[in-house]
């Protein structure tokens, strides 16, 4: 994002003035080295001046001494101690920044996944409470981190990304701003020493810094924040349009989530992505039938399900669990009580012999679904 697009510090103050739960601010860039520390550690000095009140809740230089600089004199709240197998292992400390209760804590590394012990999981969930406590947060990632773009991420790099967050979370910011620099001024900062240690420079160039990996990812980035931003300027318009009423959801999706968990993960980020082009409400459903009971289904199977729907609520989806004879009859009344436009199935994975005794589940869904749209997926990843 050039400088002159760049929202103001006081843009932020505004928001922060405004009542009840914390207000969020994310910082994404294309990969690591981009800036995204040093930015929050620049606003947060200019915040200070301004007069708010900022605390550092965890700031991570990896070693770079002008990151480490940059904190000067900025509070910085000391960080929480935990022993796992003999080894002390630091994270952000929740509870010191829930009493300290600053206007604004600035929180680093945002996908990251705390260590065992700690009250949550992952750090992207200490934020949620912060916020719910009334402190407004600044914070920043990755793009790859973003949870609905695993698969192209994949695809892109041939990196599989563990630490990802929810598609729902980073939906809540008050405020997204893309960190961006060339790709070859990224890849001047590694052969610098500026982003990993001398010993991983030529591997690094050599793999994810790539320069198509970082022209895709920078792309990618670019594109993600200006569909973020195009989505949350309709919706201020849209309510100013209403008069302060948020207006009604005139598009709705459904997904429909079998106990086969082949290729689910991918059918439900897909889903998540086409609901949030049409910016519609979208609903992930899984319909038991007695043939596939969850006395029936393997125990794997059902813990896969289990996981999907727990995806499917990460990615911003309604969950829904259906008890029916046939799951495209259950599927269609879903459908029409809710009001879906658009239908979203995978491919069927069963054995030719069960499509021949049940029917084949899309194509029995493309006959008799003729009210609404309906898109079966590939079984490749995402190719935005």
């Amino acid at each position: 994002m050039r400088n002159d697009e760049r929202p103001e510090p006081e843009t932020f103050l505004d928001l922060v003035a405004q009542p009840l739960k914390g207000r969020l601010k994310i910082y994404i860039g294309a990969a690591a080295g981009v800036g995204k520390t040093w930015r929050m550690l620049e606003e947060a000095h200019e915040l200070r001046a301004k007069g708010a009140d900022v605390v550092l809740g965890f700031i991570e230089t990896h070693g770079r001494a002008e990151t480490a600089e940059k904190i000067g004199d900025l509070e910085l709240i000391p960080r929480r101690k935990i022993e796992y197998r003999g080894v002390i292992l630091e994270e952000m400390d929740v509870d010191a920044i829930l009493a300290r209760k600053p206007e604004i804590a600035i929180v680093d590394e945002l996908p990251h996944t705390n260590a065992p012990g700690s009250r949550h999981e992952k750090r992207y969930q200490d934020v949620e409470e912060l916020i719910a406590a009334g402190i407004n947060v600044i914070t920043a990632m990755n793009i790859q981190h973003v949870e609905s773009l695993n698969p192209l991420i994949k695809r892109m790099t041939a990196v599989e990304v563990r630490e990802t967050v929810p598609d729902s979370f980073i939906a809540r910011a008050d405020q997204i701003v893309n960190v961006d620099v060339t790709v070859e001024a990224l890849r001047e900062r590694l052969r610098e020493g500026k982003i990993y240690p001398a010993s991983q420079v030529e591997q690094a160039l050599k793999n994810f810094f790539k320069p198509a990996n970082l022209a895709s990812l920078r792309e990618l980035a670019l594109r993600e924040i200006a569909r973020g931003l195009s989505r949350q300027r309709e919706e201020r318009e849209a309510v100013k349009r209403e008069g302060g009423r948020r207006p009604p959801v005139t598009e709705r999706v459904m997904v429909g989530l079998s106990s086969n968990p082949a290729e689910a993960g991918t059918l439900l980020r897909k889903a998540s992505r086409i609901a949030g082009q049409l910016n519609a409400e979208w609903y992930a459903v899984h319909v038991e039938t007695p043939a596939e009971s969850i006395k029936k289904i393997s125990t794997a199977n059902f813990v896969t399900l289990l996981d999907n729907i727990n995806l499917a609520a990460d990615l911003g989806a309604e969950t829904v669990w259906l008890k029916g004879n046939d799951v495209v009859s259950a599927m269609l009344d879903f459908a029409r009580e809710k009001g879906i436009t658009k239908i979203i199935v995978g491919r069927t994975h069963q054995p030719f012999w069960k499509r021949w005794i049940r029917g084949d589940i899309p194509l029995r869904l493309i006959a008799q679904a003729r009210d609404f749209d309906v898109e079966i997926t590939s079984d490749e990843a995402d190719r935005e």
